[in-house]
């Protein structure tokens, strides 16, 4: 499992953050910030709480109380989008139970299922418009290729069913990123 001091690094180059500006914005000693880093030493109090705030996350993102690993449980939340081909709007549904269920307990759920669940919704809604859009056409009888609106909801349809497979094997390999592009972002 990840350490704070490597998370604490790894979220600070994410925001693209020297340990100057982290450490003068959480009011720390910038070589305090560097033993962080370095794990020769753990945050604690306020120094926790400022590194927090510079960054701009919840502490919670940095310390698992209590949470485990469980790759598994994260591969089967990835493949749950595929429920969607038997359940409508299964692709919702299933990884919003599974989030719910577990995002306090496991670690990477909370992350990886707010990501998933934003990737959804956006595909979701971009599906049934191009549904929506296809009868609108058809109903009003405006000249249009069927073939190209077919063609775009089968390629849609089989990125959505293929994409959790490469995503689940890539969580199941040990790589845990945040692999589902999301566009607009529904749940923070």
């Amino acid at each position: 499992m990840e350490t704070i001091g490597k998370r604490i690094a790894e979220i600070r180059k994410q925001k693209g953050l020297t340990q100057e500006e982290v450490a003068e914005t959480a009011k720390i000693n910038l070589r305090t910030l560097q033993r962080i880093e370095k794990e020769e030493t753990e945050p604690r109090g306020n120094s926790l709480k400022g590194i927090c705030e510079a960054l701009e996350i919840n502490i919670e993102d940095l310390v698992d109380y209590g949470k485990t690993e469980d790759r598994t449980y994260l591969v089967y939340m990835h493949l749950s989008v595929m429920s969607s081909v038997v359940i409508p709007l299964g692709n919702i549904i299933l990884p919003l139970i599974l989030w719910l269920n577990k995002r306090d307990r496991i670690v990477s759920v909370a992350g990886q299922g707010k990501n998933i669940l934003n990737f959804q919704i956006f595909w979701t809604v971009c599906f049934y418009l191009l549904i929506f859009a296809f009868a609108f056409c058809k109903i009003m009888h405006y000249p249009f290729n069927p073939f190209l609106f077919v063609g775009l909801l089968i390629g849609v349809g089989t990125f959505n069913f293929l994409y959790p497979v490469y995503a689940a094997i890539r969580v199941s390999r040990g790589s845990v990123k945040n692999f589902w592009p999301a566009p607009i972002k529904f749940i923070k």
